[in-house]
């Protein structure tokens, strides 16, 4: 199998939610997936049906609790590149089947990670290996260098109304 690189981008929603249904389908398949998730650092409602999945799928959190948006702290950014450094090492290593990297496009948007850095990390994956990377504000050039770019836009949305996230359906 020739891995491809997707990126899921846009202000809609449904990003991360796309790759953990493309994560989902390679579990089934007899894949092994490995998830790196930047920015998140708290327990979400995936987690637990994730967990679930025994050894074929690996999830690791690269985020602190605290940081959403704004401007982040050493701490972050440190978070953010040790992030980086366990995902280069996940991509080139073979062991996994498809790599997602939740949020990295956000993480080259707040300078945390570099784009030459996440560029060249996926460019050093082992030869077979699907990545994906999902987040906002993509960059041109890692949609130049995706082999298949969806990007999420936002039509309507009742949080727009004053509804909050529901548990098991936005966390």
């Amino acid at each position: 199998m020739n891995g491809k690189l997707h990126v899921y981008t846009g202000d809609g929603k449904g990003k991360t939610t796309a790759a953990l249904g493309l994560a989902l389908r390679a579990v089934g398949a007899g894949l092994r997936v490995y998830i790196g998730q930047f920015l998140k650092g708290s327990y979400c409602s995936e987690m637990a049906a994730l967990s679930r999945l025994g050894d074929d799928l690996r999830l690791e959190q690269f985020g602190l609790e605290s940081f959403v948006c704004g401007v982040p702290t050493a701490a972050d950014i440190e978070a953010a590149r040790r992030g980086l450094e366990r995902s280069a090492d996940v991509l080139a290593s073979g062991e996994f089947d498809v790599v997602i990297l939740d949020e990295a496009t956000l993480a080259v948007h707040f300078d945390m990670i570099t784009l030459d850095d996440l560029l060249g990390a996926l460019a050093r994956r082992a030869p077979g290996t699907e990545a994906v990377v999902t987040g906002r504000r993509a960059s041109p050039r890692l949609v130049e260098a995706a082999d298949l770019v969806t990007e999420m836009r936002e039509v309507k949305h009742y949080y727009r109304c004053g509804v909050a996230a529901r548990r098991g359906i936005e966390n």
